[in-house]
């Protein structure tokens, strides 16, 4: 199934209205669809290298609205769904302890979601479920998936079609070593 909704992605990049269907997919894939839009944008922008940066533009723009939809998921679907099972399971009190730990943390988790290969969805509905503020999601969101897609435009601009593979294969990967390199130096700092 994952990858026949892949390939029906990456045909959409073929579509003439592929700008339409990446805002579409980055929305979605923000709340509840499993494949991320890089998909999509990496053949758009080899396509047309001239428009990579309106590219990410759209796929930001959409993905921070989809994300902010995830998040009204995660708020109003609380009460009706979250909280009966975790009182079905008596874990209402460690869902209070993890909520304060994730409010006062939050925006470093929306960061690292937005960045690396983690599912930003999980964050989305989590952030509205945790009450984290919403305008720090909306901030950190936004620069987190404008650092991505961003990254992936100019890259591709720069590069073009040669530094595919290293897009697709290995940069969650250097995102990931950068967000964990960056919180290990932190954590350095305050134990200097």
């Amino acid at each position: 199934m994952i990858r026949a909704l892949y390939n029906w992605t990456l045909g959409l990049a073929q579509s003439p209205r592929a700008i339409w269907a990446l805002a579409f997919v980055a929305f979605i894939e923000s709340s509840v669809f499993p494949i991320p839009p890089d998909i999509l944008m990496i053949p758009m922008i080899i396509a047309a290298p001239r428009k990579a940066f309106w590219i990410a533009l759209v796929a930001t723009l959409a993905s921070v609205s989809g994300g902010a939809f995830g998040y009204f998921i995660g708020s109003a679907f609380y009460e009706s769904i979250g909280l009966p099972v975790l009182e079905f399971y008596g874990k209402t009190g460690e869902f209070a302890g993890f909520q304060q730990r994730y409010n006062e943390y939050g925006a470093w988790a929306v960061l690292i979601a937005g960045v690396t290969p983690f599912p930003y969805k999980v964050i989305t509905i989590l952030s509205g479920a945790t009450g984290l503020s919403l305008p720090v999601f909306m901030a950190a969101s936004l620069v987190a998936r404008a650092l991505r897609f961003f990254l992936i435009a100019a890259l591709l601009w720069k590069f073009g079609a040669p530094i595919r593979d290293f897009i697709e294969r290995r940069l969650g990967l250097m995102f990931t070593l950068a967000v964990a390199l960056l919180i290990g130096g932190f954590i350095a700092v305050r134990y200097l």
